[in-house]
């Protein structure tokens, strides 16, 4: 039976619910690939002093991450275009996990510098690859809930394993904070490979694969990967994206996709800030131990989580009720940006619970505007998906690089609080992009090619 024949044969039919499966395999590897962007912020007081590093090296050995996850960005959007998920994303799990798990047995700070440049090379298609799945298996009015409940992952792995990883390391020895996280990944690997699937090749009938086809969901955007099924070859196929002149051109030359890739560098800054600096703040400049700290810095976490699952229904619900695509995606972004600037209250209080409260509020607004990528989904041309999905990442993901150096060079031993001005700052401007650069939200057309 044809595809299109298959389609007729579902008419009536009710749609199956796959795709919710597809949402809980992208939320489960994205709680993997944050534990293991953040397991090192865990460890770091306790390695720090093991190797005696100033807080010059480890904003060096905390950015290392970020040197090859936003160079790669590229290519790793590349790769998106032309690999399909099911084999490019296990690889890419399987081998950050191993780099992972080393970092527990090498010791050095040469040694941990190469590992975490490694960890950062093989997630770096790890959000496009998202973002992909994210717009072949999706409708429109249900993407920006989608990639709520997966990016929620990361804060739901942070919030609740971070106290787990903190008494691992004060029962045994940091070592094993990354030993533990570098196994799960290996293992969850294989469990992606074996279940994953296009939409066209999955378990999904043809009725569910027509309302994510009538809904704007991209489903013919890939290629079947099942070779034994000749039915297949009816579908339309579409060229694979080859990154060209005329291609770069198109995703950094025009100023909506600048004003998205900006504001992505300053909402991921606060992200990053909580990722690498947080619990170093509260075990060297707040005096706690590290079980105290652990359960303090799970709490802005669950505060950002909660302004995740918010953002993504909040976003959907407007558009179903005639808001625009703009205001839909915008405003929880920008909402969410303003309620971030809130972080520069910590640097006038000497009350331990008011910098908790300052922060979770800060990162609930984080959490709000995490519905980003939608406007990737929404804005990106359609055959440059990956690579303008890569560019996004690249260009947000130099916060990874900056936030960690920076705030170790402009942090005293007494005082926190220029970090946390640094922060502000990039918020504000990130709001400021988003307002003035990213204008009407619509995708964006390739110039026709000059004859």
């Amino acid at each position: 039976m044809t595809q299109t024949a298959s389609v007729r044969a579902g008419v009536g039919t009710r749609a199956s619910r796959v795709r919710v499966l597809i949402a809980v395999m992208l939320f489960v590897t994205v709680v993997i690939n944050y534990l293991d962007r953040s397991n090192l912020s865990i460890a770091l007081p306790e390695i720090a002093r093991e190797l005696d590093l100033t807080t010059a090296q480890q904003g060096l050995l905390l950015s290392a991450f970020g040197w090859t996850y936003a160079a790669l960005q590229i290519p790793g959007g590349w790769l998106v275009d032309r690999v399909p998920a099911r084999v490019l994303y296990p690889v890419c799990l399987t081998l950050w996990s191993l780099a992972t798990l080393f970092m527990g047995v090498i010791g050095g700070f040469v040694a941990l510098i190469v590992l975490r440049l490694m960890v950062g090379a093989f997630e770096a298609p790890a959000y496009p690859i998202n973002n992909k799945v994210a717009t072949v298996w999706f409708p429109e009015r249900e993407r920006a809930t989608a990639i709520g409940f997966y990016t929620s992952g990361q804060f739901i792995g942070l919030a609740l394993l971070t106290p787990v990883l903190s008494w691992l390391q004060a029962l045994i020895s940091w070592h094993w904070v990354f030993i533990a996280t570098g196994l799960v990944g290996v293992l969850w690997a294989l469990v992606w490979y074996v279940w994953f699937r296009e939409p066209a090749d999955s378990r999904a009938n043809a009725a569910e694969v027509e309302l994510i086809r009538a809904g704007g969901g991209l489903v013919d955007a890939t290629e079947s990967t099942d070779a034994s099924d000749a039915s297949h070859t009816t579908r339309e196929r579409p060229e694979r994206a080859r990154i060209s002149r005329a291609d770069l051109a198109t995703v950094l030359g025009r100023r909506k996709l600048w004003g998205i890739y900006l504001g992505q560098f300053c909402l991921t800054s606060t992200l990053w800030f909580f990722l690498t600096w947080f619990p170093t703040y509260l075990v060297e400049y707040r005096d706690m131990d590290y079980i105290k700290s652990g359960f303090l810095a799970s709490l802005p976490f669950v505060a950002a989580l909660v302004g995740v699952l918010t953002s993504g229904v909040l976003s959907d619900f407007l558009l179903r009720r005639g808001a625009s695509l703009g205001a839909a995606r915008k405003g929880p972004i920008i909402a969410g940006l303003l309620l971030s600037t809130v972080m520069v209250g910590a640097s006038f209080t000497d009350s331990t619970t008011l910098v908790i409260v300052f922060l979770s509020v800060a990162f609930f607004g984080n959490g709000l505007a995490s519905i980003t990528w939608s406007l990737v989904s929404a804005m990106a041309p359609q055959r440059l998906l990956g690579l303008t999905g890569g560019m996004f990442n690249f260009i947000g993901n130099l916060s990874s690089i900056a936030t960690p150096i920076v705030i170790g060079m402009i942090i005293t031993d007494e005082s926190f609080a220029p970090g946390f001005a640094y922060m502000t700052v990039v918020t504000i401007v990130g709001i400021l992009s988003y307002v003035f650069l990213v204008g009407r939200v619509e995708r964006v057309q390739e110039r026709p090619a000059k004859v």
